[in-house]
């Protein structure tokens, strides 16, 4: 059963198309990341499916009904900068988060040292980093113990040390059990802690699926000859590769990673008597794959 299912979600803002038909769902267990650049329509999607914006047209299910209060209930969620009282201290604020919620103030203790703040539970929030701050509002969405965090962009701003520490602790929240749904325009940051992705651009869903099949890397080989056309004609019966590209004079071959053998690859030409001028391997990073998919 999926936690949220989208089907054709647009949001205009006047002529502007904020989201335009995006469909995809989001299983559960995964952390689901909401890739693309500022623009995409990342933060208008969460709006629309925590109610906080309504969609121009489209639907969207949360836990495979139609979404209510009790269902928003079992999702925790940080769409803004963490908004507490300066002067009060972790667990007062949190106290605070939990009579508002009318929920979790039993689970105090228990958030705090999930996100590694119980030391300073009583220092005033005015004398946390800011990476302590992210946490002690995901420590708040945790408050009732929710099935679903939803994440907008929450290493933003924040220094090495803090993405480190916030990646670590949605690891760690991943492992418990929870389905973390997050926005990010940072391509490292959903590539080291989302199972799943949809990538967006200028308000269009361009991709969805697993990580490791969307953002996979490859290995590219090149290859040149004195005689292109041949050379094309026998890459075609070599097999092993997933593409196979004409770039000016050279052929580029696309190869699983780790899958690539040059000596076999050298030899298939030399046995169809066809002398290779060029034969180099290269990696293709995850930032040119991303570029390729949204440009």
């Amino acid at each position: 059963m999926p936690v949220l299912s989208i089907e054709s979600l647009r949001k205009d803002y006047g002529k502007i198309q904020a989201l335009k038909g995006v469909s995809f769902s989001v299983p559960k267990g995964c952390v689901f990341g909401i890739l693309g650049p500022n623009g995409s329509g990342k933060t208008t999607l969460l709006g629309l499916i925590m109610d906080i914006l309504k969609p121009t047209s489209g639907s969207y299910k949360l836990f495979d009904e139609e979404p209510n209060e009790s269902h928003r209930r079992q999702i925790g969620t940080f769409l803004e900068t963490p908004n507490f009282y300066h002067y009060l201290s972790a667990v007062q604020n949190l106290e605070i988060s939990a009579a508002i919620k009318q929920r979790g103030k039993e689970d105090i203790e228990k958030v705090l040292e999930t996100v590694n703040l119980s030391q300073r539970k009583h220092s005033r929030f005015s004398t946390y980093s800011l990476g302590m701050k992210q946490r002690l509002a995901i420590a708040s969405c945790l408050l009732g113990s929710p099935e679903v965090l939803v994440l907008d962009e929450p290493t933003n701003g924040l220094d090495p040390v803090g993405i480190a520490e916030t990646r670590e602790l949605i690891k760690k929240l991943a492992q418990q059990g929870k389905t973390i749904i997050m926005a990010s325009h940072l391509l490292d940051e959903v590539e080291k802690v989302c199972t799943h992705v949809a990538i967006l651009k200028k308000g269009e869903l361009i991709t969805t699926g697993r990580v490791d099949e969307i953002l996979a890397n490859e290995d590219i080989v090149e290859l040149g000859a004195s005689d292109t056309v041949r050379l094309q004609q026998f890459a075609e019966q070599l097999g092993g590769y997933s593409n196979l590209k004409r770039s000016e004079n050279l052929l580029q071959l696309y190869y699983p990673v780790g899958t690539a053998n040059l000596e076999r690859i050298n030899q298939h030409f030399f046995n169809q008597g066809i002398v290779l001028n060029h034969l180099h391997l290269k990696k293709k990073s995850l930032e040119s794959k991303f570029f390729e998919l949204t440009n």
